[in-house]
């Protein structure tokens, strides 16, 4: 089934769809690369609000297909006009876990973020509560 077949039969919500016509939802099912792939399934978690677990395992499978995590986080910018501001602050702590980046650490000793938050640099506690 080509392209055109697809997007109709996706357009009409064809009652005879099938798994099948669509390809393995892991896989590759269409003519993007699985680079380009990975960062699109990214980005619609972004876009639908998508839970920890979710950005875990499809941020592991974007850099499994050669995404940089730069190129995850320009991903992430990208889409802001399209999915709006809150939901990109809403998932960068999803994806900075997800690239092994725990944010309540890496910024408590940072006196710009400690001053924004009302804290001292360094005083640790949970920025989660303040933010």
């Amino acid at each position: 089934m080509d392209y055109t077949d697809r997007l109709q039969r996706l357009a009409i919500h064809d009652e005879r769809l099938d798994v099948a016509d669509f390809g393995d939802v892991m896989g590759d099912p269409t003519t993007l690369d699985p680079k380009t792939m990975a960062l699109a399934r990214v980005a619609a978690l972004v876009s639908v609000g998508g839970a920890a677990p979710s950005f875990g395992a499809h941020v592991d499978a974007a850099v499994s297909a050669g995404s940089t995590a730069a190129e995850i986080v320009d991903m992430l910018v990208g889409v802001i006009p399209i999915v709006g501001l809150p939901r990109a602050v809403a998932a960068a702590p999803k994806i900075a876990l997800a690239l092994g980046h725990d944010l309540e650490v890496d910024v408590v000793g940072d006196p710009a973020v400690a001053r924004r938050v009302g804290r001292r640099a360094g005083d640790g506690g949970d920025l989660t509560a303040a933010t």
